[in-house]
């Protein structure tokens, strides 16, 4: 469970689109505010998440090779599987010159709730799924299990976090150099969503497969 929620935490922490939105959202006015809204909004639906699953599974993770536990690789492989497509969609269709989002240009109007909406919105549902169905296996009776799901939460955000603790302790070097890396996010946004949607994708759907046939 640890090493697939380290992979998925990480997948979803390098994520071109929502770090591009949020060096946005640090640019406009109030841009630390409301960088700090999509900051928690962020990182309430991922805990959310984990937190509806371990209702559902009451804390205590299925027995290996029963209905539940069978169900739950099978919805990883098939998230594997859907991740390797899309990354591959992506490679092979043409190059698409495309501006900026039409968002981008009310930014600077944007309020904290549509700050936090944003990263609902922005959030990759797909990998969120697979950190849900990876905590399925998590066993709250042990504190090993508490302190992975929540370096999960914490990686999951990690790009975030630096960036805003960037931005409050050296404002003015931190726009400069933030959006020099928007810059090159943009320049490199399909390859970096093809490589860590096939990465990603291979890792679940190899792993759980092992696990099912294990």
């Amino acid at each position: 469970m640890v090493l697939d929620l380290v992979v998925i935490g990480t997948a979803v922490t390098l994520g071109p689109l929502h770090n591009s939105a949020f060096i946005l959202l640090l640019s406009s006015r109030r841009g630390v505010r409301q960088g700090l809204a999509f900051l928690l909004s962020w990182l309430a639906n991922l805990v959310a998440v984990i937190a509806c699953v371990l209702l559902l599974t009451g804390g205590k993770p299925p027995a290996r090779h029963s209905a539940p536990s069978t169900a739950v690789l099978a919805a990883k492989v098939a998230l594997g599987l859907a991740l390797v497509v899309y990354g591959a969609h992506r490679h092979r269709r043409p190059p698409r010159p495309h501006g900026p989002p039409r968002w981008t240009a009310r930014i600077d109007n944007a309020s904290p709730a549509t700050a936090a909406g944003l990263a609902w919105l922005l959030q990759p549902w797909a990998l969120v799924g697979a950190g849900a169905a990876t905590a399925v296996d998590a066993n709250l009776s042990t504190l090993a299990d508490w302190l992975a799901l929540t370096a999960y939460c914490l990686l999951a955000t990690l790009s975030l976090i630096a960036m805003e603790m960037y931005a409050v302790w050296a404002p003015a070097v931190a726009n400069a150099r933030l959006n020099a890396l928007r810059s090159w996010l943009a320049q490199h946004q399909e390859q970096l969503v093809v490589t860590l949607a096939l990465l990603t994708g291979l890792w679940l759907t190899a792993r759980s497969i092992a696990e099912l046939v294990a």
